[in-house]
């Protein structure tokens, strides 16, 4: 398996370049140069096994140049041992549908899937360097406790994670700021998670500052995590489906990273019907997929804060596919995104688009309302990002059966259940902890400048 970025087609790289880069030194963002094609009789063997040797099978195909057999099996036992469930995920029915349950790792979300094995695999990597490796990554939640959970504690290892002060949930920021660990350092951001998202890319873009400090990325942009996330695609597909049988999954996303996965599932061979944009107010992917206009507006706070985004990352992988996977329009594009600020979709792409995507914006009111039917039917709690994949995927009303994923447990956004069903969604006892530690983070202004200097202070 060889890989070469979206904007440069002529350089080819390994996995393991791929994956401890994260970004390409171009600004692009690394795709195999073919994706794997799964037969029947592959998908028949594979229907058949559990989550960890699903997961086996599936990553082996994107990095068996550089890590053997063997070598995975642990990578991927360690991974999920955390986990408190036996097959890491857990699938519930409500009503024709079916809920695909994400967050029983450590942090209580669906970056835990990824991020755990990302942990794991920096080691693998690690143990024969001496050189320690600086990980930097943008949250706006979720993926910055998840990170920390992979790489505390870890001897070759710092990971920097910037979020925006003052929006995310008081236990997603808890869960990530009471971390004792001495290679943990938190930074609050002035400003929003774009913000946040732009500062890590500068970081790249910025070669001697990069490679001075051996810098490395664990956003969804690292191919790494896309490729995780494609397994609890094809395990909820074959615990709910026949084979062959085609079903729709409904993708609660901000950044694109969660359902591209889906989207490379399906160029597998997986048989998806539609995948389901589902987004929040901040709605630049529904407006890019329904209208073909990819325009960023303001961000909006609202009650899903990790949706809270207005730049998705992850699309520009979807749109060196469209365009023939040519990486110099592709190139031109993001360069036209990056200057104009918008990319409007020519009607061939969007068409090309709206074969795997249909997407829908949830409002407010409407997150409310998902959340209080849903406990009020099935006596079920979702969290409020899962309640924009069922709402959007209820305003879309699709006959064929779908699947919803479930990105968080409801305790990490209490706020937001008190006011949907007046009920105080509590923390498992494990994490009761984190009410009542010391913080540690530090406020810093939305300038790079500030930001690389404080890294370069911790690091001497």
């Amino acid at each position: 398996m060889k890989y070469i970025s979206t904007r440069n087609s002529s350089k080819e790289f390994n996995f393991s370049e791929v994956f401890m880069k994260g970004l390409a030194t171009d600004g692009g963002l690394f795709v195999p140069k073919t994706k794997p094609r799964l037969s029947n009789e592959e998908l028949l063997r594979f229907s058949k096994l559990n989550y960890q040797d699903l997961a086996k099978e599936i990553i082996f195909l994107f990095c068996n140049e550089t890590v053997n057999k063997k070598e995975l099996s642990n990578i991927i036992d360690k991974s999920y041992s955390k986990f408190s469930e036996k097959s890491v995920v857990k699938i519930n029915a409500i009503g024709k549908n079916e809920i695909l349950e994400l967050f029983h790792g450590p942090t209580l979300a669906f970056k835990d899937i990824a991020m755990q094995f990302i942990g794991h695999l920096f080691d693998h990597h690690l143990k024969n360097i001496e050189k320690k490796i600086n990980v930097v990554v943008a949250t706006s939640g979720d993926t910055g406790s998840a990170a920390i959970d992979a790489i505390r504690g870890k001897d070759k290892m710092n990971i920097f994670v910037l979020h925006p002060n003052n929006k995310v949930s008081s236990i997603q920021r808890k869960l990530m700021t009471t971390v004792k660990d001495k290679n943990v350092f938190n930074i609050a951001i002035e400003g929003n998670f774009d913000d946040c998202q732009n500062l890590v890319k500068n970081m790249f873009a910025d070669h001697q500052f990069s490679s001075s400090i051996n810098l490395s990325g664990v956003n969804s942009i690292n191919w790494a995590r896309i490729v995780a996330q494609t397994v609890y695609y094809f395990f909820s597909y074959f615990q709910t489906c026949q084979l062959n049988e085609k079903i729709n999954f409904s993708v609660p996303t901000g950044n694109f990273g969660d359902v591209y996965a889906g989207y490379l599932s399906k160029k597998m061979g997986l048989p998806i019907g539609k995948l389901i944009v589902a987004t929040n107010q901040n709605d630049i992917l529904h407006r890019a997929i329904s209208k073909g206009q990819y325009k960023a507006h303001s961000v909006l706070e609202t009650l899903s804060p990790s949706m809270d985004i207005q730049v998705a990352s992850n699309f520009e992988r979807l749109i060196y596919d469209v365009n023939d996977c040519n990486a110099n329009k592709t190139n031109k594009i993001m360069q036209g995104i990056k200057n104009e600020k918008e990319y409007l979709i020519e009607e061939k792409e969007l068409r090309k688009i709206k074969e795997d995507f249909i997407s829908e914006s949830i409002s407010e009111q409407e997150l409310l309302s998902c959340i209080k039917k849903t406990y009020e039917n099935h006596k079920m709690i979702i969290d409020p990002h899962t309640a924009v994949g069922l709402g959007a995927l209820e305003k879309i009303n699709l006959t064929d059966k779908s699947i919803v994923l479930s990105t968080a447990h409801p305790c990490k956004f209490p706020e937001a259940i008190k006011k949907a069903i007046n009920i105080k969604s509590e923390l498992p006892e494990k994490l009761n902890y984190i009410l009542n530690e010391k913080e540690n983070f530090d406020v810093i202004n939305n300038d790079i400048a500030e930001v690389k200097k404080y890294m370069l202070n911790k690091l001497n």
